[in-house]
């Protein structure tokens, strides 16, 4: 059981704070999602916790931060956009930190290699690559208690190549 002031991470709505335990006719988490304009607290059944995760440890964010040059992207393609969209997005939710930071680094390759081609990528890539980094950054920056804006620029210390830039 997840305790009050610890942080977890919700499928939908992604990191939450729980701000308490209630009883209404049965147990319930009350989750404050995080990073949103207008959070609204969420109840959650504790019988269904199995899917809620906790967030990660400051050593295994700074991890992912570092092998984020050398990490494999994401090799799955669908015949339409809409397919490839529902995979991603359930792989978002469902996923670790890492599957979402994979994620960001599969769809910047592939905007910039459509870019590349003097094309404009499709939409559905954009909103891809939107929620997996929200979703990357939010759980990031908690972890290694910092704004969203430093973590975000942990990663663009490394260039395309995956050196490291001064």
């Amino acid at each position: 059981m997840y305790s009050v002031g610890e942080y977890i991470v919700h499928p939908g709505q992604g990191v939450c704070r729980v701000e308490g335990v209630a009883e209404n006719p049965i147990e319930v988490y009350q989750l404050l999602p995080i990073g949103q304009r207008h959070p609204m607290r969420i109840s959650y059944p504790v019988a269904n916790e199995d899917k809620l995760r906790p967030i990660l440890s400051h050593d295994e964010a700074l991890e992912i931060i570092e092998q984020y040059p050398t990490m494999t992207m994401d090799g799955f393609e669908a015949k339409s956009n809409a397919l490839e969209e529902e995979h991603f997005k359930q792989e978002i939710r469902r996923g670790s930190c890492r599957d979402s930071v994979r994620i960001v680094k599969t769809f910047r390759h592939r905007i910039a290699q459509t870019k590349a081609r003097n094309k404009k990528p499709p939409v559905v890539y954009e909103r891809i690559l939107k929620q997996a980094s929200q979703r990357s950054l939010e759980e990031l920056s908690v972890a290694l208690e910092m704004p969203i804006d430093d973590v975000r620029m942990l990663f663009e210390r490394y260039d395309d190549e995956g050196v490291l830039n001064n």
